[in-house]
């Protein structure tokens, strides 16, 4: 299977690796070992930010196995297989919100591959599609393209070597791609759906779109092809269909610009930068919000459990006395959670209000025919409905009386 990878991968990976360990090396040297430090931080950053990205899979995905999903678990498999990949990834489907795409990403020593909807749903009449989109992402882990990064960074900012080698790991996340397809022609048809959309690619012509390729030899098309991560579609599908003969080549004068031109990473050069701040902003803009909801609820789920006591006690003295107590200090009720929040009674109605510094909960008690008391908790006027654990939700609460 080692074939799979691309040649000139094989070289600008150890180049890149090599060169980085000496920047590196010349960095901790020249600076007495600060540039540990900012190694160290440098991925302590990245550990915080990447566990968003990880909680959002989890949390929100549906995780492939026999029971869910069990078609397209079995081509996850299958595809493993094709490929002799004996350790297997965590597989999920992500709604894509209209994206066709997906992706490969580790944390710590977990291995994670993720099928945005669109594109299972583009390639539900093509379900070769789907093993040519999991093939290309399980590449990406059979490579190792997502260790020792960090390490390549110092010069994979630098024109030319930066871009060349993200297209090669491309190339070799292609021949994977079709490795687990049945055939080129239908690894092929699953990369159309790049170029023409979810619905349009079923009747692309693959053979007329290879020979577009010919069209990429000009100087700007060359140049923008040398500074981007990506080859061209239409040369990506060439090398599919036609993996013994080689594309069009590009423009020899278009070396001379794009040589001046840093690579910016994945978003490619020219305004690649703007859009990485864009990229990031947008990206924090959404996950940040819907992480910190989701600590919230966690914490207010815990103090929903923590209450219990506090309400039964309440139960229990309205069902003695035949009214509401005069303060929790009578109901024999502590004014504060172990973890901080603090409680408040109202004693004409016996609400329970619970305020903590992730938000405000009340518990609203009410009272059958039969003297039993129900009890049900909601969210005070400063959460958003997204923070409301689901106990507070419509449902009674579970009472121990």
């Amino acid at each position: 299977m080692n074939d799979l990878v691309y040649p000139r991968e094989r070289v600008l990976g150890v180049l890149t690796l090599l060169v980085g360990l000496l920047v590196w090396l010349l960095l901790i040297v020249g600076t007495f070992g600060a540039a540990l430090g900012v190694l160290l931080l440098g991925y302590l950053v990245y550990l915080f930010a990447h566990s968003t990205l990880i909680a959002h899979i989890k949390g929100n995905g549906v995780a492939l196995s026999e029971a869910q999903f069990p078609d397209l678990h079995a081509q996850f498999v299958a595809c493993c297989d094709q490929l002799q990949m004996t350790r297997r990834p965590q597989a999920y489907v992500l709604n894509g919100n209209g994206g066709l795409n997906a992706f490969a990403t580790k944390f710590l020593r977990s291995q994670y591959l993720v099928l945005l909807s669109d594109v299972v749903d583009a390639m539900r009449h093509h379900p070769d599609g789907v093993r040519f989109y999991l093939g290309h992402e399980l590449g990406h882990l059979r490579a190792k393209h997502l260790s020792w990064q960090f390490l390549r960074w110092p010069v994979l900012w630098l024109p030319l070597v930066g871009a060349a080698y993200s297209r090669a790991r491309e190339t070799t996340c292609d021949r994977h791609g079709a490795a687990c397809s049945s055939s080129p022609e239908n690894a092929a048809r699953a990369m159309a759906a790049l170029a023409a959309g979810g619905r349009r690619w079923q009747q692309i012509d693959i053979a007329a779109f290879v020979e577009q390729a010919q069209q990429t030899t000009g100087f700007w098309m060359s140049f923008h092809e040398l500074t981007s991560p990506y080859p061209w579609l239409t040369k990506r599908v060439w090398r599919v269909v036609e993996p013994d003969r080689a594309p069009p080549s590009r423009h020899a004068m278009a070396y001379v610009l794009a040589a001046f031109v840093p690579y910016a990473g994945r978003l490619g050069g020219g305004f690649g930068l703007l859009i990485l701040v864009y990229g990031i902003g947008v990206v924090a803009a959404v996950a940040i919000p819907a992480y910190n909801d989701y600590t919230t609820r966690a914490q207010l789920a815990l103090v929903v459990s923590q209450t219990q006591s506090a309400r039964e006690a309440l139960t229990t003295f309205y069902q003695q006395h035949d009214r509401v107590p005069e303060s929790l200090k009578e109901a024999g009720i502590p004014e504060y959670l172990p973890g901080g929040g603090e409680l408040a009674l109202d004693t004409d109605e016996m609400v329970l209000t619970v305020t903590t510094p992730r938000g405000t909960l009340v518990f609203t008690p009410t009272e059958s025919h039969h003297g039993h008391i129900e009890w049900s908790c909601g969210g005070g006027a400063d959460l958003r409905p997204s923070q409301v654990p689901a106990e507070c939700q419509g449902q009674p609460l579970p009472s121990g009386i």
